[in-house]
């Protein structure tokens, strides 16, 4: 099971990101461009993922990922249920879907730091 606690500590350590409080919910950001959220009762996380690959990873894990809320579908955005999600999984979606929002030289400075 993962924890906000666990989202905040991995989300912090990645460059450009600024936490905020929107509508009752924790988000992670980069300038504009949130990448993750976690919910007011901190059971799910949202996080940016390739809109076309998002039918993909719900069907293949139904009890671990689902849709976004109706308004937030038109965007590269995908919800996990955090009692789902391990540590080492939760790393890799909250690393990837910031990813997805910073200068590709941004990223990959970084990767090559902590590898």
């Amino acid at each position: 099971m993962t924890t906000a606690a666990e989202i905040r500590e991995v989300a912090a350590a990645l460059p450009r990101t600024e936490e905020k409080l929107v509508r009752d919910r924790v988000t992670f950001r980069v300038g504009r461009i949130v990448y993750v959220t976690i919910s007011a009762d901190e059971t799910s996380m949202g996080f940016a993922f390739p809109k076309e690959e998002r039918a993909a990873i719900i069907a293949a894990e139904p009890d671990k990922f689902h849709m976004p809320r109706p308004s937030d579908e038109r965007y590269n955005w995908v919800r996990a249920w955090l009692a789902a999600l391990d540590h080492a999984e939760m790393e890799e979606l909250v690393v990837d879907a910031w990813r997805m929002v910073v200068p590709k030289r941004v990223a990959a400075a970084y990767l090559a730091e902590v590898r």
